[in-house]
C-alpha cells in the first residue's frame, strides 16, 4: 500500500501539471487513503517491521515532493513566480517539520508538538485542490509549516536546557 500511495501521489503531480486541480484533488484523496491505511494494515496483519516504518516515512516525503513538483511545474509554466516561491517555501517548511522531529527523536527526545503535522498538511492541500483554492492553501502551508518547524526547534531547545 505504501508504494501504491506513492505512485498515486506521483500521478497527482502529473495531473496538477496538466492544470486539472480538482481531478488532482480527487486523486490526492485516493492516494491519502492508501497512505493512511498502510500502517494500520501492517499492524492488523502483524507485519510491522522497522524497515516498513522507515520506507513509509521516506515515501511520505517523496509523495509530498511529487505533488509540490507538479505545482512548481504548473506555476513555472505560467510564469507565476510568486506561486513558485510559495511552493518552494512550502517544500522547505514541510521538510523542516519532518526533519526537526526526526532529528529530535535521533537525540532521544519526543517532538510531537506543532500546529501542522502531515495529516494537517494533507487536509489543507486536499481542500486547496478540490475547492480550487490552491493559492490560499499554499499561503497557509508556507506560513504554518515553517511556524511548526520553529515550534519544534524551540521545543527541543527548551528540553535540552534542563
Amino acid at each position: 500500500l505504501t508504494v501504491i500511495g506513492f505512485g498515486l501521489n506521483a500521478a497527482v503531480g502529473l495531473i496538477i501539471v496538466l492544470g486539472e486541480l480538482r481531478w488532482a484533488g480527487a486523486a490526492f484523496v485516493l492516494a491519502s487513503i492508501f497512505d493512511m491505511f498502510d500502517g494500520s494494515l501492517a499492524r492488523l496483519t502483524n507485519r510491522v517491521t522497522p524497515f516498513g516504518a522507515f520506507l513509509d516515512s521516506n515515501l511520505d516525503r517523496f509523495s509530498e515532493a511529487a505533488v509540490c513538483f507538479g505545482l512548481l511545474l504548473l506555476y513555472t509554466g505560467k510564469g507565476a513566480m510568486i506561486e513558485v516561491l510559495l511552493v518552494y517555501v512550502v517544500i522547505v517548511g514541510s521538510l523542516m517539520v519532518s526533519y526537526s522531529r526526526a532529528r529530535a527523536e535521533g537525540l532521544g527526545l519526543k517532538c510531537e508538538v506543532g500546529l501542522l503535522g502531515r495529516p494537517e498538511r494533507v487536509t489543507i492541500l486536499t481542500l486547496g485542490l478540490l475547492l480550487d483554492w490552491i493559492v490560499p492553501a499554499l499561503w497557509v502551508l508556507a506560513i504554518f509549516t515553517n511556524f511548526t518547524a520553529l515550534q519544534r526547534i524551540y521545543h527541543v531547545w527548551r528540553l535540552t536546557r534542563k
